[in-house]
């Protein structure tokens, strides 16, 4: 078990979706003062100092619903608006791109420049921004001391864990579908060509030795791929070429995008929805809430500007008959987190939820999600 896997984790799906909202910005034909102000937002609250600093504690992962919510609140930090199945839709696009970029990365390690190309592209948004700028690359830095030392079996150990937390999900996504990268039933396709990770050969000779270490024979055999050598090694410094595509934006050309579950994961989904029982977890899961809303310090807007909502669907219809459709063992409204003793905790919770709440917000736009202390009380 690795308890450096949070902040790789976290950093790939906030850069998915700052991807995915800045396509429907531009979809929806939001004006770019608005759609700029969402980002810088977003991103502003995201790469928080006091926040890294909590991130990049060493911790272990906790539950999607809890990482989801933080997700929420970071989806909210500005004048932008999602309702649920915006947001659920918004989640599943999130994880089942940054899964796919897991599952195809040649070498462990190689997530790290996954990462890198995530935050590259987060710099272009805000590249007229250099206080944003100036907090993008303190955590690049930061990305750089924890993980650069780090051994192969480390980052082995990291995409295990990686792979694990995805396992259950298989969210059929239209683009992955359309570039036939993932099949009917939500798996992806792993491909048998292209470049061996560097410092690997192409596979097709054994290589036979003695006792003195000697190579004696040679035997080739069909591998059924088609593959060939790594060029070269992407870059893992502040600036260079990163070479590995995963990671970067694949909404830069417009097209719709769709979600559906599939018959398996709606099964499996039932299956493992979380249990009644308390969670010997729970102070913990709690504890990381806490420290990570904590550290996010969402500010409130100066003046009265109007908020606006964001649908991920195509027309409003969509969205809502998304919303009637969703497995009600999917909604994310509700942590069970059975934590229900801990008095302190939960006005510390509250404390720091209340800190979220913006003024002057069309009413549409809150749930009964809104407030974590609530939650808890309607287990």
């Amino acid at each position: 078990m690795s308890v450096r896997t949070l902040p790789l984790l976290f950093l790939n799906l906030g850069g998915e979706m700052l991807y995915i909202l800045d396509q429907r910005l531009q979809a929806q034909n939001i004006p770019g003062d608005k759609a700029r102000k969402v980002l810088n937002d977003i991103i502003s609250t995201m790469f928080n100092r006091k926040f890294m600093e909590e991130l990049f504690k060493p911790q272990e992962l906790y539950s999607k619903k809890a990482l989801r919510t933080i997700y929420d609140r970071l989806a909210h930090a500005s004048i932008m608006r999602l309702n649920q199945a915006s947001m659920d839709k918004l989640y599943d696009l999130m994880t089942m791109a940054f899964k796919y970029q897991v599952l195809l990365c040649p070498r462990p390690k190689d997530v790290l420049l996954v990462t890198f190309n995530h935050l590259d592209a987060i710099k272009e948004f805000i590249r007229d921004s250099p206080t944003i700028l100036h907090q993008v690359d303190e955590t690049f830095r930061l990305l750089t001391d924890t993980y650069g030392g780090l051994s192969a079996g480390e980052f082995q150990l990291i995409r295990q864990m990686l792979l694990s937390f995805f396992q259950d999900l298989h969210i059929r996504v239209s683009i992955f579908l359309k570039d036939r990268v993932q099949n009917s039933n939500g798996r992806f396709v792993l491909p048998v060509s292209g470049p061996v990770p560097w410092g690997t050969e192409v596979p097709g000779l054994i290589r036979m030795f003695n006792n003195k270490g000697e190579e004696v024979k040679k035997v080739k055999f069909k591998h059924g791929g088609n593959y060939v050598t790594a060029p070269k090694e992407g870059s893992f410094e502040l600036y260079g070429d990163r070479f590995l595509e995963l990671g970067t934006n694949m909404y830069s050309v417009n097209r719709p995008v769709e979600t559906h579950m599939s018959g398996a994961s709606k099964n499996l989904a039932s299956r493992t929805e979380e249990s009644l029982a308390p969670n010997p977890l729970a102070k913990e899961e709690l504890d990381f809430l806490a420290r990570l809303m904590g550290g996010m310090e969402i500010k409130k807007p100066l003046g009265p500007e109007p908020g606006f909502r964001l649908n991920l669907f195509t027309t409003d219809e969509e969205e809502e008959q998304a919303a009637l459709t969703r497995p009600e063992e999917l909604s994310y409204e509700v942590i069970n987190i059975q934590a229900t003793q801990d008095q302190e905790r939960k006005e510390e919770l509250a404390r720091i939820m209340g800190e979220f709440e913006i003024t002057d917000q069309p009413k549409q736009s809150t749930s009964k999600g809104d407030d974590l202390l609530a939650m808890m009380d309607e287990l």
